[in-house]
């Protein structure tokens, strides 16, 4: 396991480069806990992008890993901070047009992945209790089957939670063809700090003209 520093996509993509020749890496899965890293960058919210973008940013410039994939879990779990699942949905409708989705699939809690990641939960609850992660606390709740406004945290006090199976499905993508349907994706490619990261979601957002309203999901 390695630990990368938040820092801007250019030092970010030469520490994965690193990784790679020092590993001998084929293949690099993305894995954003939640949808937002699907977010265009037209719509009207795009919820909490910095460190998801940057980690695209950086990958999409490691043209010499033959396999480089975007995944996403925990549908549903961005609305909190403004992420329009529709417009995640429609997202995901263009990348198929695109050629660049793979696909989804679920984490049951009766295989043997289901249960490492339950118990890998439970763990980093327990060793984290002040501060234990709403994302992993929401998908471990739905792939063990609860629903609806489940409290694993008092984080989440004063709010609803909807817990529901779509949580702990897993949404797969070829990398490269996220990284070219992201608006705002060559503002961060060269950022070389954390702060020009936001700086750059800053001045995207500020030159936008216009943006795909939020809409709620019809059934």
């Amino acid at each position: 396991m390695h630990a990368l520093r938040r820092t801007g996509a250019r030092p970010l993509r030469e520490s994965y480069r690193a990784l790679v020749r020092g590993l001998e890496v084929d293949a690099v899965v993305l894995v954003d806990g939640g949808t937002d890293i699907l977010m265009r960058g037209d719509e009207a919210g795009l919820g909490t992008p910095e460190e998801d973008i940057s980690s695209l940013a950086a990958l999409a410039g490691l043209d010499e890993v033959p396999v480089r994939l975007v995944c996403c879990i925990g549908f549903g779990v961005d609305a909190y901070h403004g992420v329009s699942h529709a417009l995640f949905l429609e997202n995901v409708a263009a990348l198929e047009r695109a050629g660049g989705y793979l696909g989804a699939f679920s984490v049951p809690k009766s295989s043997e992945e289901g249960a490492a990641f339950l118990e890998a939960v439970e763990h980093a609850q327990e060793m984290t209790p002040r501060r234990a992660s709403i994302v992993n606390g929401s998908i471990a709740a739905a792939v063990r089957g609860e629903f609806g406004d489940v409290r694993f945290t008092r984080r989440t006090a004063g709010g609803e939670l909807f817990i529901n199976p779509l949580m702990g499905i897993y949404f797969a993508f070829e990398l490269p063809t996220v990284a070219e349907h992201c608006l705002y994706l060559d503002r961060v490619a060269a950022t070389e700090t954390f702060r020009e990261v936001q700086a750059a979601v800053e001045a995207h957002l500020f030159a936008l003209d216009g943006h795909r309203p939020s809409r709620p999901l019809p059934h």
